[in-house]
């Protein structure tokens, strides 16, 4: 197993990989809107601009990028935010010409409040 972390990513907050790069899959840990100087942006299109952003760095880490992604499994913790996170999930597929799996849950909060939405990531490691 390989891990993944950039460096434009704020360290984990425990014991675990931002992701791993292993048997041709790489897995990303669910990405939170935490900027490396401890900001967290606010609204859920900015917090979900940001985690888009740092799975992109991951998969970059692996030498994948979101046409390699299999599947986007995202967290909100408000109903009316799933318009707004499905928005910037759009933006940051629609060139794709296969999209990838997705699944959105809501769930009733994060490790702090300010948390409004979490998303983490399945995908292939590119073939070369």
């Amino acid at each position: 197993m390989t891990p993944l972390a950039p460096p434009s990513l704020a360290a984990p907050f425990g014991a675990y990989s931002h992701g791993i790069a292993s048997g041709g899959m790489i897995v990303t840990s669910g990405q939170l809107a935490l900027a490396p100087d401890g900001t967290i942006p606010e609204g859920v299109t900015a917090q979900a601009e940001m985690c888009f952003t740092n799975i992109a760095a991951i998969l970059a880490e692996a030498g994948a990028d979101f046409s390699h992604v299999l599947r986007f499994t995202a967290f909100v913790t408000r109903r009316e935010d799933m318009a707004a996170y499905m928005a910037v999930r759009d933006r940051h597929v629609r060139d794709l010409s296969v999209k990838p799996a997705s699944t959105l849950l809501i769930v009733s909060g994060f490790t702090r409040p300010e948390f409004l939405v979490e998303i983490e990531a399945v995908a292939l490691v590119p073939q070369t």
